[in-house]
């Protein structure tokens, strides 16, 4: 039997914009598989950003459960989620957010030094991600120095660093042309195949799209199909 590692129970997530009020999820329900790799479609303002971000113990829901391995982070602390965060969850966003003063090399560590409890030595695994994500003559590199499916590629390894087996991306070839947004896909897989990772993609292309082992499309806050066949209850 496939291992859930999340689960999203009656989502909702209510915003409040002046005098109204925004239903940004309506009710959610979807069970996400480990080794599975996920895309969530939908047109602009549908709520796949809010979703990831509730998913990832970024933003919380208005209502509803949200469970990563089994552990309800609904009701954590601010301290709590961000241990969840550390141990279980990388980030990767469409912009890149890496630190320009710093080396490839130096941004991929930098969360390994900063962990509690280290995994690895910070720069020898940062060489292993880099190498393994097809950068092994970039190490010194700035970002400025990269080309921009070089520097999301950093990225991807900077959320690796610390080994979680949830992987999220939030439009990460948002700002790449098709060749270089291709080749960041070729790279969620590897580290999918590889490392046995879960990664959970929104994206508005549907090329890349359809190359996920599943698509969940989000319309009004709400999804429409694709739903796992053990969701919430």
């Amino acid at each position: 039997m496939r291992k859930t590692v999340i689960r999203a129970s009656h989502v909702t997530r209510n915003l409040k914009l002046g005098a109204h009020i925004v239903h940004a999820l309506r009710g959610v329900d979807l069970a996400i598989y480990e080794n599975e790799m996920v895309g969530i479609i939908g047109p602009s303002g549908s709520g796949k950003s809010t979703l990831l971000g509730i998913i990832g113990g970024l933003d919380s829901p208005t209502d509803g459960k949200i469970e990563i391995d089994g552990i309800d982070i609904t009701t954590m602390n601010e301290g709590q989620l961000t241990d969840i965060r550390n141990q279980k969850i990388g980030f990767v966003f469409q912009f890149f957010n890496l630190i320009p003063t710093l080396t490839a090399l130096e941004n991929v560590a930098l969360p390994i030094e900063f962990a509690q409890v280290r995994r690895h030595k910070p720069f020898n695994r940062a060489k292993e991600l880099l190498d393994m994500l097809g950068l092994g003559g970039r190490f010194h590199h700035r970002p400025n120095e990269l080309s921009g499916g070089q520097q999301q590629r950093v990225a991807i390894a900077r959320a690796l660093a610390n080994d979680p087996p949830i992987l999220l991306a939030d439009e990460p070839t948002g700002n790449l042309d098709s060749h270089s947004g291709e080749t960041v896909l070729a790279a969620l897989k590897t580290i999918r195949d590889e490392n046995g990772t879960t990664v959970v993609m929104v994206t508005h292309d549907q090329s890349l799209a359809s190359q996920m082992d599943r698509v969940l499309t989000l319309v009004d806050g709400r999804i429409t199909n694709g739903i796992a066949d053990e969701v919430a209850i």
